[in-house]
């Protein structure tokens, strides 16, 4: 039998854990996969499809790869993101981290913290 101050904290500690999991459980999206945390959130989007993803509660978009020159929409503004480099878009980093024929992998991050 678990005492009740034990049950009380893990009561309380699965409270404290709950927004965690749900930030993490919160991304998806449509031709893409999405490994979030806290304040950000990989997106590998899938080329030559509509491909979208809903992350850190916005939706990020897949428009145009042109050469080494990769154009997202991020809550609903668009942002045109050098592979390799990084740009800001709503209060969002936006960096390309590799462009291939099958796929993009971008990293998105509140621009407070990554």
């Amino acid at each position: 039998m678990i005492s009740t101050p034990l049950r009380r904290k893990l009561a309380v500690l699965s409270f404290v854990l709950l927004p965690l999991g749900a930030a993490a459980a919160a991304c998806g999206g449509e031709n893409s996969s999405t490994e979030c945390g806290v304040n950000s959130c990989t997106v590998t989007f899938e080329r030559g499809v509509e491909a979208s993803a809903s992350i850190l509660g916005v939706k990020a978009e897949l428009v145009e790869v042109r050469g080494q020159l990769v154009t997202l929409k991020i809550a609903g503004q668009t942002v045109t993101v050098p592979v390799g480099e990084g740009e800001q878009s709503e209060g969002f980093n936006v960096s390309v981290q590799s462009v291939t024929d099958d796929q993009v992998v971008v990293k998105i991050s509140n621009s407070g913290g990554g």
